[in-house]
């Protein structure tokens, strides 16, 4: 058995933000920033996947702006460097999303709170990814699996084969890392021939 549930986004939970995915909403800055070619983009998110999709975004956008609810972001200190030492990254930190404001065209703007004075703005922009991580979909395997703690299969290293013999996972599923389709298509030709390899061996035994 090969299972390859993959990882579904989280998202913020705002008004406007899931009507609007595929007009300016977002969670994947590999997959859709080239279509932002010269536009303002926000990225909503303070780990290390924000600053690097804020950072690879740079590319294609005439400007970066990071919002994130906290004044602190949970980053690692060489990311946190990385997008600070970007002069095309701008900052709104300690404000939390409340909505995605859109018109015909689509995404127009993202409504914030400033958590210190309570003030409402609108930030103009033309598109917002959202980056505040993924959530493996592995609830339905009620602890039969090794998981790690937040959820993702864990494998034998440099393998596809999962704690239980027989059992193979690829893709997205148990990988906490790049999730991108290529990465997933790598894995699954990994599975395939981890598969084989069991079957040829279980046949004679």
């Amino acid at each position: 058995m090969v299972l390859s549930t993959g990882a579904s986004a989280k998202y913020l939970g705002i008004p406007g933000e899931k009507e609007n995915i595929g007009h300016g909403v977002s969670t994947c800055a590999t997959c859709d920033g080239f279509f932002f070619r010269g536009k303002k983009i926000i990225v909503v998110g303070g780990g290390d996947s924000a600053m690097e999709e804020a950072h690879f975004l740079t590319k294609f956008t005439s400007e970066v702006r990071v919002v994130n609810r906290r004044e602190v972001l949970r980053a690692s200190k060489i990311m946190q460097d990385r997008a600070c030492n970007n002069s095309r990254i701008t900052w709104s930190l300690n404000k939390t999303p409340l909505e995605v404001v859109a018109g015909s065209n689509g995404v127009n703007g993202l409504k914030v709170r400033n958590n210190t004075t309570g003030e409402e703005e609108i930030i103009e922009t033309d598109g917002i990814f959202v980056t505040i991580g993924h959530t493996p979909n592995t609830k339905f395997l009620n602890g039969q699996l090794e998981l790690d703690e937040v959820g993702y299969l864990i494998v034998k290293p440099g393998t596809s084969e999962t704690s239980i013999p027989g059992v193979f996972a690829c893709g997205d599923v148990k990988d906490n890392k790049y999730r991108q389709a290529i990465t997933a298509v790598g894995s699954g030709a990994m599975a395939a021939i981890d598969v084989e390899k069991f079957l040829e061996h279980n046949e004679n035994h």
